[in-house]
């Protein structure tokens, strides 16, 4: 609540852009509701998404604080309610609420290291483990629905073309290991749907 008092909040509807390389402003946004997209082009045109972000999350860049998405288009995934803190504001807020900057190194601190172990993921496993390890990763970051005694859903419509831009690889290929990971067992796929079996969720994959 005292967020809301003290920041712009804007409602933006499904594939709507919130911030273009060209347009980004120095201030801080917090998704209250919804998930966006993180994405660049590559060298061939095609867009290259870079993370996905759900509720609870801060993007953005300051003066002083950088989180990496002043050259990055960000497109809202669905309807998103998103919060704008600006830089008076924000030092302000920080001077009656430093509380507020210890949540927010933790946020950070995580995203850094979510980052660096999917850098990592992405540069040493084979096709099948770069999906695997996207699916789990997006599972834990936004969600699941149980829909049978062994798989959950993934709160988030996904198509082919979006997983390949996740995990660098081209729609085709992707779409034949789809099909490998569902013929072994590993996940099932509907209609932009992806259904991940329980025992890859378990703490112990982390």
């Amino acid at each position: 609540m005292e967020m809301d008092k003290l920041t712009i909040i804007t409602t933006f509807p499904k594939q709507a852009l919130i911030q273009t390389p060209d347009s980004n402003t120095e201030s801080l946004y917090f998704i209250k509701r919804g998930k966006v997209r993180l994405y660049r082009f590559n060298g061939e045109g095609k867009p290259f998404t870079l993370d996905i972000l759900g509720e609870g999350n801060i993007f953005g860049e300051m003066k002083d604080i950088s989180l990496g998405t002043k050259d990055l288009f960000i497109e809202a995934v669905e309807e998103s309610d998103i919060c704008m803190m600006n830089q008076d504001r924000f030092e302000s807020y920080l001077i009656s609420h430093p509380h507020f900057m210890r949540n927010m190194i933790k946020a950070m601190s995580e995203r850094l290291s979510h980052l660096s172990s999917l850098a990592q993921n992405l540069a040493l496993g084979n096709l099948h483990d770069r999906i695997i390890y996207i699916l789990v990763d997006l599972s834990k970051r936004l969600g699941v629905q149980t829909v049978d005694d062994g798989y959950s859903r993934i709160k988030m419509n996904l198509s082919h073309q979006e997983i390949s831009s996740l995990v660098g690889a081209s729609r085709e290929a992707v779409s034949v290991a789809l099909k490998e990971l569902a013929e072994i067992g590993a996940i099932r796929t509907g209609f932009r749907t992806v259904a991940v079996r329980h025992d890859l969720l378990a703490p112990e994959r982390n």
